[in-house]
This record gives C-alpha cells, structure tokens and sequence, in this order.
C-alpha cells in the first residue's frame, strides 16, 4: 500500500481551496471560522477508484455544510460549537449511498427488489435495458464521443437516432448486442450532427469534451469565472425570521426543527439536498406529479428523513393545495429542468413577490447541471452529462489506460451537488434570520465538477496502486459500458478494499422500518457530527406519494 498520500491532509487542502475562494464563495465568516475548525477522522487510504479525489471533496463540503450549520445554532441556541467531526469513511459511504442502501437485504443491483418499490418508471426507461441503454455514451461518424439521454422516456433518443422506441426481443442478457446496435445507430452522425438533433428535440445529450475542451467553449469560460455555488439576495424588505419555537428540555436539539423545506425534485442531486436538511432537523415535504417518472431505487435512500407525496401542479386543485403549503414553507428547493418550476408560477420571482405579500422572507434553492448565466445554462442534463461535457470522463479514461473517456463509477457528482445546494440553503436560512430577506441558491453538477478538477487528480503511484488493487471487471470497462456496469463493476474491488462497509455495517448504516418499501430499509447515516446538537432523521424513507399533501409537525405561526 502507498502511505505517501493521505486522504485526511486531502480533505484538509480541499477544505483550505473553499476557504480560501471566499469572499467569492457566499460563504459568512462566522462559518468559514467553524468550518475551519472541523476534525477530519477516519482511515486515510484512497479506496473509492476514481483518479479524481471525490470523497476529499466530499469530507471538505461537509466541513463547509457543517460550518454553516454550526453558526445557524450559535444564532438560534446562543451558543459557540466546539466539536465538529467528519469522518472520512463516512464522507466515502456519502457518495456511493445508492448502492450502500437496502431493503430487506436487497441492494439496487438486486432485481428481487423491484416488487419492493412503486413502480414509477411508467416509461420503462429503467427496466427495459433497452430503453436504459438509450442513456449512454457512444463512438460518433467523426471519431469523438456522445453521450445520448432521453431523459426518463428513453423514446425522443432512440427515435433521434432512427431505432424503434421498443424492442421486446431484447432482454438483459443481451448488453454487448444492445450496446452494439444503438452504438451502429449512433455512428452514423458526427458530433455536431447530433447535437443539432438534440438541441431541436430539448434532450439532455451532450459530446464528451476534455477539460481544456470545455474550459475553452463560451459556457465553460463563463462557469469557471463564477464561485462553486452561489446565492442571491432576491429582496431586503422582509424583516429577520424568528426560529420557530424549541420544544423544552431537549439535550441536544436539531439547528432546523421546525423549519419547512418544500422538495420539487427527482432523481439524486437535488433530493441530496432536502435529504440533507432532514438530517438537521427539518420537515421536509416531497412533492411529485402523479404521472412524472422517477427512478424507484432511489426513492430508498433519497426520501429518508421525509414525507412525500403527489400533487398536479397544473390542476387548479393541484395548484390550490400547494399554495396552502406554501404559505408557511421556509424553503423550496427545484431540481427540475431548468426554468419548468418558474413556467408553473412557483420560481424564485414568485416567491419574492410571496415573500414580500406574507412579510416573510423564502430561501429557494436550485440544482441543475450546466450552471446559470452561460450559455448552456437551459440545457436538461444528468451526472453522467455533466461527468462528459466538464472533462471528468476524459480523465478517467485516461486513467484507465485508455485514449477514450469513461464515466467514473457511482453518482457522485450528484451527491457532492447536493451538499452544495444544501449549503446554499443554510447560508440563506443564516441571513434571513440575521438581517431577514429572501434569498435564491444556485448549484451544479458542472459547478461541482469543476470544484473537484481544481483539487487535482491523486498522485500517480497512488492511483496506480489504487488502481491495481480493484476487480478485473473494474479494469476492463470501456466508455460504452452503462453507469451501472461499471458501477457494479467498481463494487467487486470496493468491497475487498473497504470491506469495513459491510463488515462494520452498523457505523455506516441505518435500519429503520419502512412501510411503504414492505419491511426493513438501511440507508446511510449523516456524515457531519457535532458535540451540542443533533444529526439524525426523524422520518423513515417512502416512496412518492406515500404521504398526504401537507404539513405533519404542529408550529405555532
């Protein structure tokens, strides 16, 4: 084992590259000082196969979430936080939780699981590998790569590409076949062919750039000249908001008990944030439309901490309901394509004119994958978008040994994006508490992708021992595999290299009973633990839906 490089010093540096961004970062000094102050624990080695340092990354946002987190009680409890602690291997679990959470011992590579989960992939773009297939990366007529997405319908990318929208022939044993044949169809256009097909049809395909590549378009040049996240003041007239009432003689309270958090999201990334603001406390309520797709897996681990469940928001009835929730909501968070929350009536400008109508500033908070103010910035995306576009595959692949790119393992861009967004959320919950005011956050998987190339890939005979030390299978993957074989393939090396994920289960996951999944759930635990007040959820997970369309903790208003 190389021991010349240490994931602790790692996260150290990381956290010091944050820091040091600031005042460009909205980051207040007060949290910059507590953040400054968090002990990093656990082992040292590098284990997850990404040349890229994701859990230093990880480790060193959550030192920044739980700064932020820290001043928020010292406001509210009147006290100083001296002990913050965050711990490594859990920073590491953080990100490869999908995989990591279970339902009565089945995991998502488990297809027993699936009678477990409501089935809300109505378009079959996850179940029939066919359909998944349509999101990957492929070889194009010109030699460059692109990565096809049709979203959650599968159908608009397979029909761009002239294939049918279904081939029931198909079945699982069939990848190498199925790869081939949308990859033949996809190598009849050159990039910019397809990406003039894309763009006409409004799908989240993008080409496969490298860093520099990207760094010199017109999009690139603008994210990188702007912070990793940001925040807005979107009016100063509401005056400070009062923290709700503190139930009486808890040892060790929650920062966030009785703050309500509204999710208009799906997926990983932006659920990552509302997850995380659960885990301080918050009731965070789910919304859904009964007919949009959502991937059902990650409902496991995404929901844990809330209640969810389904309005129409282009109904009147919809519409009213939400409305009704609205009024006493203290933050809403949109991980929706950009610009669809605002065509609806509920964006940032709404709220404003809301807050200033209710007396009571709003902290609205949006994830997205290409950024804001930049060219690109209305284009749908996913992480394995953002992983193609912003250069993160390229120098995988390289990595690997190869003169092509390869999605790194896991979605982890989607969680590191989610802690940044939940930053966002705090610092503004911070302000409008401090000086009151409405407050709009802002994160990206391109804007963490970004943050994570700035640190620097692991030294070279660290990644190659690294690299050595995982699964044949993990060895041989190439840039047509599926995010999910080369996720699965990651997770044979993963497990002999941290075995302490599963043999040391009980420090990293939580069991709970979850009557909508039918049994028993393990997810992950919070990363951040701090010494005078409390992480924890306070809800078991659900799928969509589970819930009814209102609030469930009494607050006096």
């Amino acid at each position: 084992m190389i021991m010349s490089y240490s994931t602790t010093t790692g996260a150290r540096d990381a956290l010091s590259h944050l820091l040091a961004s600031s005042p460009a970062l909205p980051l207040p000094p007060r949290a910059a000082e507590f953040a400054a102050k968090t002990r990093f624990t656990g082992r040292a080695q590098p284990v997850l196969p990404c040349v890229l340092k994701e859990v230093e990354a990880s480790a060193a946002l959550k030192a920044v979430e739980a700064g932020v987190a820290a001043a928020l009680g010292e406001l509210r409890y009147g006290w100083a936080e001296d002990d913050i602690e965050v711990d490594l291997d859990r920073a590491g679990a953080f990100l490869i939780m999908a995989y990591l959470s279970s339902v009565d011992g089945m995991t998502k590579l488990n297809k027993a699981v699936r009678a477990r989960l409501r089935d809300t992939d109505f378009a079959r773009a996850q179940s029939n590998i066919y359909r998944r297939l349509s999101a990957n990366l492929y070889r194009t007529a010109d030699g460059g790569y692109y990565h096809i997405h049709g979203s959650l319908a599968a159908t608009p990318a397979l029909e761009m590409i002239g294939l049918p929208a279904y081939r029931e022939d198909f079945t699982d044993a069939d990848y190498n076949k199925i790869l081939e044949y949308i990859g033949e169809a996809v190598g009849k256009f050159t990039v910019a062919e397809l990406e003039e097909m894309n763009a006409e049809r409004k799908l989240a395909g993008v080409m496969c750039l490298t860093a520099p590549e990207f760094l010199e378009t017109p999009h690139g040049k603008a994210v990188s000249q702007q912070p990793y996240w940001m925040l807005e003041t979107t009016e100063s007239t509401t005056p400070p908001a009062p923290f709700p009432p503190t139930p009486a003689g808890v040892e060790r309270p929650q920062i966030l008990t009785g703050i309500r958090v509204l999710e208009l999201c799906r997926i990983i990334a932006g659920p990552t944030v509302t997850r995380i603001l659960a885990e301080y406390g918050a009731e965070v309520l789910k919304i859904t439309s009964p007919t949009g797709p959502d991937v059902p897996f990650f409902q496991v681990d995404g929901n844990m901490g809330k209640h969810a469940a389904e309005l129409d928001l282009k109904t009147p009835a919809g519409r009213a309901a939400f409305e009704a929730l609205l009024a006493s909501a203290d933050v809403v968070v949109d991980g929706y394509r950009p610009g669809a929350i605002e065509k609806l009536g509920y964006g940032p400008t709404a709220l404003k004119a809301l807050a200033e109508k209710r007396g009571k500033g709003y902290v609205y908070v949006n994830e997205n994958c290409f950024g804001y103010d930049a060219p690109w910035a209305h284009r749908a995306g996913w992480q394995q978008i953002s992983d193609c576009v912003s250069g993160l595959a390229w120098a995988q692949g390289r990595a690997l040994g190869r003169d092509e790119p390869v999605i790194p393992p896991f979605p982890m861009s989607d969680y590191g994006t989610g802690c940044m967004g939940a930053i966002a959320a705090l610092t503004g919950l911070l302000h409008r508490a401090q000086r009151g005011g409405s407050y709009w956050g802002k994160a990206s998987l391109v804007q963490y992708d970004l943050f994570l190339q700035a640190l620097g890939p692991y030294p070279q005979p660290v990644w190659e021992d690294l690299l050595a030390r995982q699964d044949e299978a993990f060895k041989a993957v190439r840039y047509y595999d599926s995010v999910d074989h080369i996720g699965a393939a990651a997770l044979k090396g993963l497990r002999r290299n941290a075995p302490w994920y599963w043999d040391e289960e009980e420090r990293f996951l939580e069991e709970t009973e979850a009557p909508g999944f039918g049994g028993k759930i393990k997810v992950v635990r919070p990363v951040v633990r701090m010494g005078r007040t409390r992480n924890g959820f306070g809800e078991t997970s659900r799928p969509n839906g589970w819930d009814k369309a209102e609030w469930w903790v009494p607050r006096a208003e």
